[in-house]
C-alpha cells in the first residue's frame, strides 16, 4: 500500500510563490502516473496537474497554465508542485494522488486511487 504526505503548504502574498512535495512511501512511485489536486472551500475537487510515470510529460489545467511547474524525482519517490505568481484563487487544500501501477495515464480524479491527506495553500491579497 502506497502512503502519500504533501508538505511546504502555507500562506503566501499575491504574486509570491511556494514548493508542494509530495512524498511517497509504502513502495516507489516509479511506475505509477501521478497528479496534484486541489478543493477550495464550497467547491469541488479539481485537477491541477498530472505527470507521467517517467516524468516527461505534464498537463496542466488552464488556470495555472505557465504558472505553475510539476515535476517528480523517482529516485527520491518524491513528487513535487511549483508554484509562481499564485493569486488568491488559488487558495485551497492541495492534494498529492497517484494512479494504479500499470493503469493508463489519465486527467480523471477517478483514476487515482492513493491520496496523501493534503496540505492548506493560503493566498492572501
Amino acid at each position: 500500500q502506497m502512503q502519500l504526505v504533501e508538505s511546504g503548504g502555507g500562506l503566501v502574498q499575491a504574486g509570491g510563490s511556494l514548493r508542494l512535495s509530495c512524498l511517497a512511501s509504502g513502495r516507489t512511485v516509479n511506475g505509477y502516473p501521478m497528479g496534484w489536486f486541489r478543493q477550495a472551500p464550497g467547491k469541488e475537487r479539481e485537477i491541477v496537474a498530472t505527470i507521467s510515470r517517467g516524468g516527461g510529460s505534464a498537463i496542466y489545467a488552464d488556470p495555472v497554465k505557465g504558472r505553475f511547474t510539476i515535476s517528480r524525482d523517482n529516485a527520491k519517490s518524491t513528487a513535487y508542485l511549483q508554484m509562481n505568481s499564485l493569486k488568491p484563487e488559488d487558495t485551497a487544500v492541495y492534494y498529492c494522488a497517484a494512479q494504479p501501477l500499470g493503469t493508463a495515464w489519465s486527467t480523471r480524479i477517478s483514476e487515482y486511487n492513493y491520496w496523501g491527506q493534503g496540505t492548506q495553500v493560503t493566498v492572501s491579497s
